[in-house]
Protein backbone atom coordinates (compact mmCIF):
# COMPACT_ATOMS: atom_id res chain seq x y z
CA UNK A 1 0.00 0.00 0.00
CA UNK A 2 1.37 3.49 -0.81
CA UNK A 3 2.50 5.61 2.12
CA UNK A 4 2.78 9.35 2.68
CA UNK A 5 4.75 11.61 4.99
CA UNK A 6 2.67 13.28 7.68
CA UNK A 7 2.58 14.80 11.16
CA UNK A 8 0.28 13.05 13.62
CA UNK A 9 -0.76 12.97 17.27
CA UNK A 10 -0.29 9.57 18.93
CA UNK A 11 -2.44 10.43 21.97
CA UNK A 12 -4.26 13.37 23.56
CA UNK A 13 -1.22 14.83 25.27
CA UNK A 14 1.70 14.04 22.97
CA UNK A 15 3.14 16.67 20.62
CA UNK A 16 2.43 16.13 16.95
CA UNK A 17 5.42 14.44 15.30
CA UNK A 18 6.59 13.08 11.96
CA UNK A 19 4.93 9.85 10.85
CA UNK A 20 4.30 7.64 7.85
CA UNK A 21 0.67 6.95 6.96
CA UNK A 22 -1.09 4.78 4.34
CA UNK A 23 -2.85 6.32 1.34
CA UNK A 24 -5.04 4.25 -0.97
CA UNK A 25 -4.27 3.49 -4.57
CA UNK A 26 -5.89 5.84 -7.09
CA UNK A 27 -9.26 4.35 -8.04
CA UNK A 28 -11.29 4.99 -11.21
CA UNK A 29 -13.01 8.13 -9.84
CA UNK A 30 -10.16 9.34 -7.62
CA UNK A 31 -7.93 12.39 -7.80
CA UNK A 32 -4.48 12.27 -6.19
CA UNK A 33 -2.71 15.49 -5.42
CA UNK A 34 0.38 16.88 -3.83
CA UNK A 35 -0.57 18.96 -0.79
CA UNK A 36 1.18 22.32 -0.98
CA UNK A 37 -0.55 24.16 1.87
CA UNK A 38 -2.84 23.16 4.72
CA UNK A 39 -4.66 25.54 7.05
CA UNK A 40 -4.70 25.01 10.81
CA UNK A 41 -8.24 25.05 12.22
CA UNK A 42 -9.28 25.16 15.89
CA UNK A 43 -11.08 21.88 15.15
CA UNK A 44 -7.64 20.34 14.51
CA UNK A 45 -6.61 21.25 18.05
CA UNK A 46 -9.87 20.02 19.60
CA UNK A 47 -9.56 16.69 17.77
CA UNK A 48 -5.84 16.14 18.35
CA UNK A 49 -6.47 16.73 22.07
CA UNK A 50 -9.68 14.63 22.16
CA UNK A 51 -11.71 17.56 23.53
CA UNK A 52 -15.06 16.75 21.89
CA UNK A 53 -16.88 14.06 23.85
CA UNK A 54 -19.39 13.63 21.01
CA UNK A 55 -16.61 12.86 18.53
CA UNK A 56 -13.88 10.83 20.27
CA UNK A 57 -10.50 10.82 18.59
CA UNK A 58 -8.98 7.66 17.17
CA UNK A 59 -5.18 7.67 17.27
CA UNK A 60 -2.95 8.15 15.44
CA UNK A 61 -4.69 11.34 14.37
CA UNK A 62 -3.59 13.34 11.31
CA UNK A 63 -5.56 16.62 11.34
CA UNK A 64 -6.04 19.11 8.52
CA UNK A 65 -9.11 19.90 6.40
CA UNK A 66 -8.10 23.11 4.64
CA UNK A 67 -6.08 21.49 1.88
CA UNK A 68 -4.81 22.91 -1.42
CA UNK A 69 -2.36 21.60 -3.96
CA UNK A 70 -1.66 20.25 -7.44
CA UNK A 71 -3.08 17.17 -9.15
CA UNK A 72 -0.53 14.40 -9.69
CA UNK A 73 -2.76 11.54 -10.92
CA UNK A 74 -6.38 10.88 -11.89
CA UNK A 75 -8.45 7.73 -12.23
CA UNK A 76 -9.65 6.40 -15.56
CA UNK A 77 -13.20 7.74 -15.08
CA UNK A 78 -12.26 11.21 -13.83
CA UNK A 79 -13.61 13.92 -16.12
CA UNK A 80 -13.32 17.15 -14.13
CA UNK A 81 -9.59 17.31 -13.40
CA UNK A 82 -6.24 16.68 -15.07
CA UNK A 83 -2.64 16.48 -13.91
CA UNK A 84 -1.32 19.91 -12.92
CA UNK A 85 -4.69 21.45 -11.93
CA UNK A 86 -4.91 23.58 -8.77
CA UNK A 87 -7.35 21.83 -6.47
CA UNK A 88 -8.62 21.80 -2.90
CA UNK A 89 -10.34 19.57 -0.37
CA UNK A 90 -12.26 20.82 2.63
CA UNK A 91 -13.92 19.12 5.58
CA UNK A 92 -15.54 16.20 3.73
CA UNK A 93 -14.30 13.43 1.46
CA UNK A 94 -17.46 11.31 1.02
CA UNK A 95 -21.15 10.90 1.87
CA UNK A 96 -23.99 8.52 1.04
CA UNK A 97 -24.79 10.39 -2.19
CA UNK A 98 -28.39 9.15 -2.22
CA UNK A 99 -30.34 10.96 0.52
CA UNK A 100 -32.20 14.25 0.05
CA UNK A 101 -29.36 16.24 1.63
CA UNK A 102 -26.72 14.77 -0.64
CA UNK A 103 -28.90 15.10 -3.76
CA UNK A 104 -29.40 18.78 -2.91
CA UNK A 105 -25.66 19.39 -2.58
CA UNK A 106 -25.79 19.51 1.21
CA UNK A 107 -23.46 16.60 1.87
CA UNK A 108 -22.47 18.06 5.24
CA UNK A 109 -26.04 17.36 6.40
CA UNK A 110 -26.25 13.82 4.98
CA UNK A 111 -29.60 12.47 6.21
CA UNK A 112 -28.14 8.97 6.43
CA UNK A 113 -25.41 10.20 8.76
CA UNK A 114 -22.74 8.99 6.35
CA UNK A 115 -20.74 12.17 5.87
CA UNK A 116 -17.10 11.11 5.86
CA UNK A 117 -14.94 13.87 7.27
CA UNK A 118 -11.43 14.47 6.04
CA UNK A 119 -9.95 13.18 9.27
CA UNK A 120 -11.10 11.05 12.23
CA UNK A 121 -14.03 9.47 10.34
CA UNK A 122 -14.32 5.72 9.79
CA UNK A 123 -12.51 5.11 6.50
CA UNK A 124 -14.97 3.53 4.03
CA UNK A 125 -12.06 2.29 1.88
CA UNK A 126 -10.43 0.41 4.75
CA UNK A 127 -7.07 2.06 4.12
CA UNK A 128 -6.77 2.85 7.83
CA UNK A 129 -9.08 2.75 10.87
CA UNK A 130 -9.98 6.39 10.25
CA UNK A 131 -9.41 9.01 7.58
CA UNK A 132 -6.17 10.99 7.73
CA UNK A 133 -6.12 14.70 6.94
CA UNK A 134 -3.96 17.29 5.29
CA UNK A 135 -0.91 17.49 7.57
CA UNK A 136 0.63 15.30 4.91
CA UNK A 137 2.43 15.52 1.59
CA UNK A 138 -0.35 13.97 -0.49
CA UNK A 139 -3.93 12.73 -0.46
CA UNK A 140 -6.35 10.72 -2.63
CA UNK A 141 -10.01 11.85 -2.80
CA UNK A 142 -13.01 11.02 -4.99
CA UNK A 143 -13.44 13.72 -7.63
CA UNK A 144 -16.94 14.57 -6.31
CA UNK A 145 -15.30 16.07 -3.22
CA UNK A 146 -12.46 17.87 -4.97
CA UNK A 147 -12.77 21.60 -5.69
CA UNK A 148 -11.17 23.76 -8.34
CA UNK A 149 -9.02 26.68 -7.16
CA UNK A 150 -9.20 29.80 -9.37
CA UNK A 151 -5.89 30.76 -10.91
CA UNK A 152 -5.90 34.37 -9.67
CA UNK A 153 -5.99 33.51 -5.96
CA UNK A 154 -2.91 33.04 -3.75
CA UNK A 155 -2.85 29.34 -2.97
CA UNK A 156 -1.72 29.67 0.65
CA UNK A 157 -4.41 32.28 1.33
CA UNK A 158 -7.04 30.00 -0.22
CA UNK A 159 -6.42 27.12 2.21
CA UNK A 160 -8.48 28.52 5.14
CA UNK A 161 -11.38 29.24 2.80
CA UNK A 162 -12.04 25.48 2.78
CA UNK A 163 -13.28 25.62 6.38
CA UNK A 164 -13.15 29.12 7.89
CA UNK A 165 -14.33 30.69 4.65
CA UNK A 166 -17.25 28.40 3.83
CA UNK A 167 -18.32 28.22 7.50
CA UNK A 168 -19.11 31.96 7.32
CA UNK A 169 -20.12 32.24 3.68
CA UNK A 170 -22.85 29.62 4.05
CA UNK A 171 -24.90 31.16 6.92
CA UNK A 172 -24.46 34.69 5.59
CA UNK A 173 -25.91 33.57 2.26
CA UNK A 174 -28.61 31.36 3.81
CA UNK A 175 -29.95 34.08 6.13
CA UNK A 176 -29.80 36.78 3.46
CA UNK A 177 -26.95 39.08 4.47
CA UNK A 178 -26.81 41.94 1.99
CA UNK A 179 -27.80 45.55 1.35
CA UNK A 180 -30.32 46.87 3.87
CA UNK A 181 -29.42 44.24 6.48
CA UNK A 182 -27.49 44.81 9.72
CA UNK A 183 -25.18 41.88 10.40
CA UNK A 184 -23.01 41.19 13.44
CA UNK A 185 -19.95 38.97 13.60
CA UNK A 186 -18.89 37.81 17.07
CA UNK A 187 -15.17 37.19 17.42
CA UNK A 188 -12.22 38.17 15.25
CA UNK A 189 -10.30 34.95 14.77
CA UNK A 190 -9.90 32.61 11.82
CA UNK A 191 -13.66 32.35 11.34
CA UNK A 192 -14.60 35.87 12.38
CA UNK A 193 -12.22 37.71 10.08
CA UNK A 194 -13.74 35.84 7.11
CA UNK A 195 -17.23 36.75 8.38
CA UNK A 196 -16.31 40.44 8.38
CA UNK A 197 -14.86 40.18 4.87
CA UNK A 198 -17.88 38.38 3.45
CA UNK A 199 -20.57 40.45 5.20
CA UNK A 200 -18.87 43.62 3.94
CA UNK A 201 -18.52 42.21 0.41
CA UNK A 202 -22.23 41.24 0.40
CA UNK A 203 -23.14 44.87 1.11
CA UNK A 204 -24.51 44.45 4.64
CA UNK A 205 -23.98 46.96 7.41
CA UNK A 206 -21.28 45.01 9.23
CA UNK A 207 -20.60 45.20 12.96
CA UNK A 208 -17.80 43.27 14.64
CA UNK A 209 -18.07 42.23 18.30
CA UNK A 210 -14.80 41.63 20.11
CA UNK A 211 -13.69 41.44 23.73
CA UNK A 212 -10.38 43.09 22.82
CA UNK A 213 -10.10 46.88 22.29
CA UNK A 214 -6.81 46.22 20.48
CA UNK A 215 -8.76 44.63 17.60
CA UNK A 216 -10.91 47.68 16.79
CA UNK A 217 -8.59 49.10 14.13
CA UNK A 218 -8.03 45.74 12.47
CA UNK A 219 -11.75 45.00 12.40
CA UNK A 220 -12.33 48.22 10.48
CA UNK A 221 -9.44 47.41 8.14
CA UNK A 222 -11.10 44.09 7.30
CA UNK A 223 -14.40 45.78 6.46
CA UNK A 224 -16.42 46.35 9.64
CA UNK A 225 -18.48 49.54 9.64
CA UNK A 226 -18.45 49.54 13.44
CA UNK A 227 -16.58 47.58 16.10
CA UNK A 228 -18.21 46.99 19.49
CA UNK A 229 -16.22 45.92 22.54
CA UNK A 230 -18.70 43.38 23.90
CA UNK A 231 -17.48 43.76 27.50
CA UNK A 232 -18.66 47.39 27.43
CA UNK A 233 -22.33 47.38 28.49
CA UNK A 234 -22.93 50.91 27.19
CA UNK A 235 -21.63 50.03 23.72
CA UNK A 236 -23.81 46.91 23.64
CA UNK A 237 -26.93 48.79 24.77
CA UNK A 238 -26.62 51.21 21.86
CA UNK A 239 -27.35 48.29 19.50
CA UNK A 240 -30.34 46.70 21.26
CA UNK A 241 -33.04 45.26 18.95
CA UNK A 242 -31.25 46.41 15.80
CA UNK A 243 -29.69 43.34 14.13
CA UNK A 244 -31.21 41.16 11.44
CA UNK A 245 -28.51 38.53 11.83
CA UNK A 246 -25.61 37.82 14.18
CA UNK A 247 -23.12 35.02 13.44
CA UNK A 248 -21.25 33.88 16.54
CA UNK A 249 -17.84 32.33 15.78
CA UNK A 250 -16.55 31.94 19.34
CA UNK A 251 -15.45 28.38 20.14
CA UNK A 252 -15.54 28.61 23.94
CA UNK A 253 -18.57 28.37 26.21
CA UNK A 254 -20.13 31.76 26.97
CA UNK A 255 -23.41 33.55 27.70
CA UNK A 256 -25.49 34.05 24.54
CA UNK A 257 -28.13 36.32 26.09
CA UNK A 258 -26.30 39.63 25.50
CA UNK A 259 -26.27 38.90 21.76
CA UNK A 260 -29.87 37.65 21.60
CA UNK A 261 -30.98 40.98 23.09
CA UNK A 262 -29.44 42.80 20.12
CA UNK A 263 -31.66 41.06 17.57
CA UNK A 264 -34.69 42.69 15.99
CA UNK A 265 -38.01 40.93 16.00
CA UNK A 266 -37.52 37.83 13.82
CA UNK A 267 -33.74 38.22 13.97
CA UNK A 268 -31.47 35.19 14.11
CA UNK A 269 -28.36 34.34 16.13
CA UNK A 270 -26.37 31.64 14.31
CA UNK A 271 -23.73 29.59 16.11
CA UNK A 272 -20.80 28.34 14.04
CA UNK A 273 -18.16 27.95 16.77
CA UNK A 274 -18.06 24.52 18.43
CA UNK A 275 -16.96 24.74 22.10
CA UNK A 276 -15.73 21.75 24.06
CA UNK A 277 -18.29 22.58 26.80
CA UNK A 278 -21.94 23.58 26.16
CA UNK A 279 -23.05 27.20 26.29
CA UNK A 280 -25.29 28.13 29.24
CA UNK A 281 -28.93 27.79 28.22
CA UNK A 282 -30.28 31.12 26.93
CA UNK A 283 -33.21 32.82 28.62
CA UNK A 284 -36.37 31.60 26.87
CA UNK A 285 -38.09 35.00 27.13
CA UNK A 286 -35.32 36.50 24.99
CA UNK A 287 -36.66 34.28 22.20
CA UNK A 288 -40.38 34.41 22.95
CA UNK A 289 -40.90 38.14 23.20
CA UNK A 290 -39.37 39.04 19.84
CA UNK A 291 -39.86 35.81 17.88
CA UNK A 292 -36.09 35.50 17.66
CA UNK A 293 -34.32 32.39 16.44
CA UNK A 294 -31.24 30.62 17.74
CA UNK A 295 -29.70 28.48 15.00
CA UNK A 296 -26.57 26.61 14.01
CA UNK A 297 -24.72 26.16 10.74
CA UNK A 298 -21.92 23.86 9.67
CA UNK A 299 -19.60 24.39 6.70
CA UNK A 300 -21.23 24.12 3.26
CA UNK A 301 -21.90 21.52 0.60
CA UNK A 302 -19.62 20.93 -2.35
CA UNK A 303 -21.59 23.13 -4.82
CA UNK A 304 -21.73 26.03 -2.37
CA UNK A 305 -18.04 25.70 -1.53
CA UNK A 306 -17.15 25.94 -5.22
CA UNK A 307 -19.50 28.93 -5.49
CA UNK A 308 -17.61 30.55 -2.60
CA UNK A 309 -14.22 29.98 -4.24
CA UNK A 310 -15.51 31.52 -7.48
CA UNK A 311 -16.94 34.48 -5.55
CA UNK A 312 -13.58 34.97 -3.83
CA UNK A 313 -11.94 34.94 -7.25
CA UNK A 314 -14.32 37.64 -8.46
CA UNK A 315 -13.82 39.82 -5.36
CA UNK A 316 -10.15 39.07 -4.69
CA UNK A 317 -10.86 37.63 -1.22
CA UNK A 318 -8.47 35.29 0.61
CA UNK A 319 -7.69 34.70 4.26
CA UNK A 320 -5.15 36.71 6.26
CA UNK A 321 -2.57 34.10 7.17
CA UNK A 322 0.68 33.39 8.97
CA UNK A 323 2.71 30.82 7.02
CA UNK A 324 4.60 28.30 9.15
CA UNK A 325 6.75 25.20 8.63
CA UNK A 326 5.23 21.93 9.81
CA UNK A 327 7.92 21.71 12.48
CA UNK A 328 6.23 24.65 14.28
CA UNK A 329 2.79 23.04 14.49
CA UNK A 330 2.91 22.41 18.25
CA UNK A 331 3.93 26.01 18.91
CA UNK A 332 1.12 27.10 16.57
CA UNK A 333 -1.41 25.07 18.61
CA UNK A 334 -0.23 26.79 21.80
CA UNK A 335 -0.54 30.21 20.21
CA UNK A 336 -3.90 29.41 18.60
CA UNK A 337 -5.34 28.38 21.98
CA UNK A 338 -4.34 31.85 23.24
CA UNK A 339 -5.80 33.63 20.20
CA UNK A 340 -2.30 34.68 19.15
CA UNK A 341 -2.63 34.49 15.36
CA UNK A 342 -3.74 36.89 12.64
CA UNK A 343 -5.87 35.20 11.54
CA UNK A 344 -5.08 31.68 10.38
CA UNK A 345 -1.96 29.57 10.49
CA UNK A 346 -1.20 27.84 7.21
CA UNK A 347 1.42 25.11 6.93
CA UNK A 348 3.86 25.19 4.02
CA UNK A 349 3.85 21.45 3.34
CA UNK A 350 7.13 21.40 1.43
CA UNK A 351 8.74 21.72 4.87
CA UNK A 352 7.81 18.07 5.48
CA UNK A 353 10.94 17.29 3.47
CA UNK A 354 13.17 19.42 5.69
Amino acid sequence: MPTAKAFSASNATSPLAAASIPRREVGPTDVAFEIQYCGVCHSDLHTARNEWAAWPTVYPCVPGHEIVGKVTAVGAKVSKYKIGDRVAVGCMVDSCGACAGCREGLEQYCDAGKTVFTYNSADPHGTAPVTYGGYSDRIVVDEKFVLRVPENLDLAGVAPLLCAGITLYSPLKHWGAGPGKKVGIVGLGGLGHMGVKFAHAFGAETVLFTTSPSKVADGKRLGADQVVVSKDADQMKQHERSFDLIVNTVAVSHNLDPFLSLLKRDGTLVLVGAPEHPHPSPAVFQLLFARRSLAGSGIGGIPETQEMLDYCSEKGIVSDIELIPIQQINEAYTRMAKGDVKYRFVIDMKTLNS
